[in-house]
């Protein structure tokens, strides 16, 4: 697993949680770099688009390889371009939507059976009372290295 970020300390924890290798979303040669992290060096299975602007959409379309699926997790405010004569050639799948909390229950078995760690994304915590300083530590998350912050009664 590839974690692709601009913030160092996100591609940390993501090393730390079982990514097996890491590369600066800033990084010019970033495609060449990833490409040949995949076992046969023709791009990745999966390119998971979290961030939801154009260019990280485009850069998952770069790293997918022939047969690969994008899935699109980002929530867009802007048009993307989709090159579909691109990935009609190489079959790419695209998946995308709403979350819609169909894959919570699934989420919360993986918590109990201890396959997803959902503790160690955690990074701050806070009491309801002060959600205000909450948002505002989020908000400037990479500052804080922040990765999930935690509210509680």
């Amino acid at each position: 697993m590839i974690t692709i970020d601009l913030v160092e300390n996100r591609m940390n924890k993501a090393l730390e949680l079982g990514a097996t290798d890491s590369v600066n979303a800033g990084d010019p040669d970033l495609v060449e770099k990833v490409k040949p992290m995949a076992p046969d060096g023709l791009g990745v299975d999966v390119a998971i688009e979290a961030v939801g602007i154009p260019q990280t959409f485009k850069t998952c379309l770069e790293i997918v390889r022939p047969y690969g699926t994008v899935a699109n997790a980002g929530v867009h405010g802007k048009a993307v371009e989709l090159p579909i004569q691109d990935m009609w050639i190489s079959n790419v799948t695209l998946r995308m939507g709403l979350v819609d909390c169909n894959t919570v229950g699934k989420l919360l078995n993986m918590v109990r059976a201890g396959r997803l760690n959902a503790r160690a994304m955690a990074t701050h915590h806070f009491k309801l009372d002060q959600i205000e300083e909450a948002y505002d530590l989020f908000a400037n998350a990479a500052e804080h290295q922040a990765v999930k912050v935690v509210l509680t009664a």
